[in-house]
């Protein structure tokens, strides 16, 4: 998508603090953390939102999940725990529309969140 603030950091004509890349997924900080950790997980491929992933996005989805957990432990916030964050639609808070996960760390989180 032409507009999308996650393919032009893709695409690198948004600069970004790269956490890891490879043909599928890219991972960068967060540019407004709000934990000490917080890093953006996202299929190079441009999903909008949760309710539009196919079967075929099955391997992609599970990359990130696994991608979260070795970012975590690399980060050293895996032993103490983490949230991953994933909104879909404005009523969640969703206000990119590419899916991305939110991999948050480095501080207590309470339940409900939000």
């Amino acid at each position: 998508m032409e507009d999308c603030i996650f393919c032009k950091i893709i695409n690198g004509q948004i600069p970004s603090n790269k956490v890891y890349e490879d043909e599928d997924l890219l991972a960068f900080e967060d540019v407004n953390p709000v934990a000490p950790t917080h890093v953006v997980i996202i299929p190079k491929k441009h999903i909008e939102t949760l309710n539009d992933i196919q079967e075929e996005d099955a391997g992609v989805l599970a990359s990130l999940l696994l991608r979260a957990q070795s970012i975590a432990t690399e980060k050293e916030i895996a032993e103490d725990g983490y949230r991953i964050v994933l909104n879909c639609m404005p009523g969640a808070g969703q206000s990119v529309y590419h899916i991305h996960f939110h991999l948050l760390g480095g501080r207590i989180f309470h339940w409900p969140p939000g």
